[in-house]
């Protein structure tokens, strides 16, 4: 246990709950952190804040990063189709955001230093979404060593470390973690699309909507949200 700070980087869906609950249950007094970066799927946001509000974080930010100002993904760019036929191996799908997360582990970097927080909580998974660079564990490592060179308490031996304990955890395992921790997968949002709500075709949606039938938690897929 630890009374240290922790910064989770919110985006309101599954896996940043979950994350954000882990680092709870180890002790952590969690700050959440979410980005509005003109993101189709909006709607992820009032998740967030619903989610931060049941685990009770310490604080909530919400930063406005406008990275549709360019596109380069169908989750900024509406002319853009959402792909709709699953995760391919090998391939880095459309819904990929340039420079997303190392935008906001940047950002997350500021605010932990600001804070004296001692760690910055990552809901990345690199199985499910393999095709994203920035969700593998090879960019995290070499992010730390970025984190330590860049800021002053990394100059001293006090920097912030990036944890993301659910890398390498199957949606499955996620789903499972989020139900023992009490995480309201219900307020979560996952989907895509910029609906109300979930479309359930979506790579997103199907992907969780597969792991909570595994889980033995139909009730909570997408279908029953529409």
């Amino acid at each position: 246990m630890t009374d240290s700070t922790a910064i989770a980087l919110l985006s309101g869906g599954l896996d940043s709950a979950t994350a954000a609950a882990l680092a709870q249950e180890a002790g952590y007094r969690v700050i959440g952190l979410s980005f509005d970066y003109g993101q189709r799927h909006r709607r992820e946001l009032q998740a967030a804040e619903e989610i931060a509000q049941v685990l009770n974080l310490f604080e909530h930010h919400i930063i406005s990063v406008n990275l549709a100002s360019w596109g380069g993904s169908s989750l900024t760019d509406t002319t853009q189709s959402l792909p709709t036929d699953g995760v391919r191996e090998g391939t880095i799908p459309s819904t990929y955001v340039p420079g997303r997360n190392t935008v906001f582990i940047s950002i997350g970097l500021s605010l932990a230093e600001a804070r004296s927080a001692t760690q910055v909580v990552l809901g990345i998974n690199a199985v499910d979404y393999s095709g994203y660079p920035d969700c593998r564990p090879d960019y995290l490592n070499a992010f730390q060593t970025l984190a330590d060179l860049s800021s002053k308490v990394g100059r001293e031996g006090r920097g912030p470390r990036l944890w993301a304990p659910l890398v390498v955890w199957s949606k499955q395992k996620i789903v499972e973690e989020a139900l023992r921790l009490g995480v309201p997968i219900e307020r979560t949002w996952s989907c895509y699309s910029g609906g109300d709500h979930p479309c359930g075709v979506c790579d997103s949606c199907r992907i969780r909507d597969a792991a909570l039938r595994d889980a033995g938690r139909p009730d909570l897929c997408s279908s029953n949200s529409r």
